[in-house]
């Protein structure tokens, strides 16, 4: 080191300078800090909240978070959040248990969500099948709904299917 950044053994092992073969015992008051991913909670703050049988992520906003959740995206989660008074800035890891609840009572009580959501989908396709409109044989033939090409990019609904048409002639293998 240069004159006058001379620093002490626990300075050096603290700031990282691992060229330095004494260490400093853990536990001691010169110790580095060890950082944990673990916070310390309160009794009222719980630990990744589940409504509607989803685990939320505990550190995103809960705004963002209750976007987890089937048939809940970002403006339904903002109303939901506005009926039940909880700010959506706050981190779902903070959330009170009686904010948790407030925000469960509603999906649960008026939204319909995840296995309800997609029976209720299912249902309403298979209706259309069982009526034979256009929608519904589409759906059966597992081609696109709403009006798009097919010629190329239907990827999504009907797979990843490549089929390469050649020009027909075959090449005969020498023997």
């Amino acid at each position: 080191m240069r004159a006058g950044t001379q620093r002490s053994i626990a300075q050096n092992n603290f700031y990282g300078n691992f060229n330095n073969s004494r260490k400093v015992p853990r536990g001691s008051a010169l110790a580095p800090p060890q950082w944990s991913s673990a916070r310390f909670r309160g009794a009222n703050e719980v630990s990744m909240p589940r409504i509607a049988g989803v685990t939320i992520p505990d550190k995103k906003p809960i705004a963002i978070a209750l976007t987890a959740i089937f048939g809940i995206g970002r403006s339904r989660a903002l109303v939901i959040l506005r009926d039940a008074k909880v700010d959506g800035t706050k981190r779902a890891e903070v959330l009170t248990t009686d904010e948790v609840s407030r925000i469960r009572e509603r999906i649960e009580g008026k939204e319909p969500v995840e296995g309800e959501l997609r029976q209720r989908i299912q249902q309403h396709v298979k209706l259309l099948k069982d009526l034979h409109t256009y929608r519904g044989s589409r759906h059966g033939k597992r081609l696109p709904v709403h009006g798009q090409r097919t010629r190329t990019n239907s990827r999504t609904v009907r797979g990843n299917v490549r089929k390469t048409v050649t020009s027909g002639r075959r090449v005969l293998e020498k023997t």
